[in-house]
């Protein structure tokens, strides 16, 4: 895919590119009172992505000083892992994407 750099509006006076209507001295189309005025109206969607956005900002998904303190437990080899634990919440965890496929 290729990106195309962005296109710059035309502004009028001795900046106009030459070949457009207004610098060949064709008056440019109105539509109005809001000519030249660009509207953007957002859906209800947009505002909930906004506040999912502000919370999960506000609300780190993980402790960064808890990660640290693992990271230091398995280097000082003090990192004790309960095998069977791990092995029920990856069998539960197999288990919930399944039921959710069904």
């Amino acid at each position: 895919m290729k990106i195309q750099p962005p296109v710059r509006p035309v502004t009028g006076g001795s900046e106009s590119p030459a070949g457009t209507e207004r610098a060949a001295g064709k008056p440019q189309a109105s539509s109005g009172p809001s000519a030249g005025v660009d509207r953007v109206a957002l859906s209800p969607l947009s505002a909930q992505i906004a506040a999912l956005e502000s919370s999960l900002a506000a609300d780190p998904a993980f402790d960064a000083k808890r990660v640290e303190a693992i990271k230091q437990a398995i280097v000082d080899g003090r990192l004790s892992v309960n095998a069977d634990t791990v092995a029920d919440r990856m069998i539960a965890s197999a288990l919930a994407m399944f039921d959710r496929r069904a």
